[in-house]
């Protein structure tokens, strides 16, 4: 145990907490059950972008020694692996069996426990659900030492999926995987001229794709405002590669090309560096149907980039994601028009669309469009987002636990209407609290 500053992703608020890095379960065991006023939280590899994995002057456990994959039966397309395990470990493991994870976010660096606690969801969520939808069962340490092991039966089962590490620690769980003949895609891109034809064209046909997305620009003006481009694909068979490619089916192709550095200044996306990149991220992606890209290509080109959050500089950043229902567009149409009127730059952004939720509580997505922009800290951003949230939870959407790092109480109890029954399961198995995080705090869940 040794004290250490943490952050999220974005950056912001930097807490010290004790820090334990152990793959002894016992020790785990251990460091909750002697856990101080402040509590204890699990972490992963630090990807939330705000402070779910912090817990200032308390203990947060290290859980990425905890990395063993047990069994893989490629059979029954099941895979029993510790939570500290990354998904990109996980893939590379799974592909030479032609097995895939249903559910994979924009980044493979992260946990599969912090896949649960978050119910991450991916661009096949309206095909495939989310993270939760596909685990049989979990192992998860409790606040009295024990380890329960959990099934899709258990109501503490739902509270832990997408229940931010503070119902215990999960340690272990089993996995449903696809079957693929390819690490591939097949990929159609269709670059469309405004916002609005961008949300109508995704509208049509998405349910023939497993994998669907658009990239909105955020900062072009007039009849262009959002203009986009929609990519999507399913899994390559073997008679979809070129010649080259068949010889290796599976191989797995996710090269990273630099570590960003950590010498950027702050304001270096602004209105003139946006718009460059606007326009050639635009260009560079004309109308094609029918490429052949490979994992990180389609899926997760940010992975090619490490520590690309630097390039935000010091002050760091801030992930705005919130979902509504469909019929709710004009809530989209008015997040653009009003980050155009402000000049708050996001060069990174992306709107899809949701199927239906699942039986976790404090679940994220729900049957509807989801929309998200990186913002960089600075004046006025928060008076931007405060001015969002009126306008999302009027439409009965709300905001995603894993990506937030400035909502209040009150815009998690609205956009959230089964919090009170969560916090009944969690209070049956942590009376006093001991899991809490800086995020628990600052929203009042703990």
């Amino acid at each position: 145990m040794k004290p250490q500053k943490l952050t999220g992703w974005g950056r912001t608020a930097p807490t010290t907490a004790q820090v334990v890095h152990t793959a002894d379960v016992r020790a785990i065991a251990e460091a909750v059950k002697h856990a101080g006023p402040r509590g204890v939280i699990a972490r992963g590899l630090g990807r939330s972008y705000g402070d779910p994995a912090q817990n200032a002057g308390g203990t947060v456990i290290d859980m990425t020694a905890l990395n063993r994959i047990h069994r893989v039966d490629a059979e029954a397309g099941t895979v029993d692996v510790d939570a500290g395990v990354s998904l990109d470990t996980l893939m590379r493991a799974l592909l030479p069996f032609g097995l895939w994870l249903p559910v994979l976010p924009g980044t493979r660096q992260v946990t599969v426990g912090g896949a649960i606690g978050s119910d991450i969801h991916g661009k096949a969520h309206h095909v495939e659900g989310s993270f939760g939808d596909h685990i049989s069962e979990l192992d998860l340490l409790t606040a009295d030492g024990e380890v329960a092991t959990l099934t899709p039966a258990d109501d503490l089962f739902w509270a832990t999926v997408g229940g931010m590490g503070l119902t215990g620690v999960v340690l272990r769980a089993t996995l449903h995987l696809n079957h693929v003949e390819t690490a591939y895609f097949l990929v159609d891109t269709e670059q469309l001229g405004s916002l609005d034809e961008l949300m109508a064209r995704q509208s049509v046909d998405d349910e023939k794709y497993v994998e669907s997305v658009s990239w909105f620009d955020a900062v072009t003006t007039g009849p262009h405002l959002g203009r986009g481009l929609l990519t999507r694909a399913n899994h390559a068979t073997l008679d979809d590669l070129p010649a080259k490619r068949r010889r290796h089916p599976l191989r797995f192709e996710a090269p990273q090309l630099l570590v960003v550095p950590d010498l950027f200044p702050p304001g270096l996306l602004n209105k003139v560096t946006g718009r460059v990149f606007s326009e050639l991220w635009y260009r560079k992606s004309p109308t094609k149907m029918g490429a052949v890209q490979n994992i990180t290509q389609f899926l997760h080109p940010l992975d090619m980039f490490g520590e690309w959050n630097r390039g935000y500089g010091p002050h760091g950043f801030l992930q705005y994601q919130y979902v509504v229902p469909f019929g709710a567009e004009d809530v989209i149409r008015h997040t653009v028009r009003r980050m155009t009127e402000t000049g708050k730059v996001s060069a990174l952004n992306v709107l899809k669309r949701f199927g239906d939720g699942n039986r976790a509580p404090l679940s994220f997505p729900m049957k509807g469009w989801t929309l998200c922009v990186d913002l960089p800290v600075g004046a006025g951003v928060h008076e931007l987002c405060e001015e969002l949230d009126e306008l999302v939870l009027a439409a009965g959407g709300r905001h995603y636990l894993a990506k937030e790092s400035r909502a209040t109480p009150e815009v998690i109890a609205r956009g959230y209407p089964r919090l009170d029954e969560w916090r009944k399961v969690r209070a049956s198995v942590d009376p006093e609290g001991k899991f809490a995080s800086d995020m628990s705090r600052r929203l009042e869940l703990s």
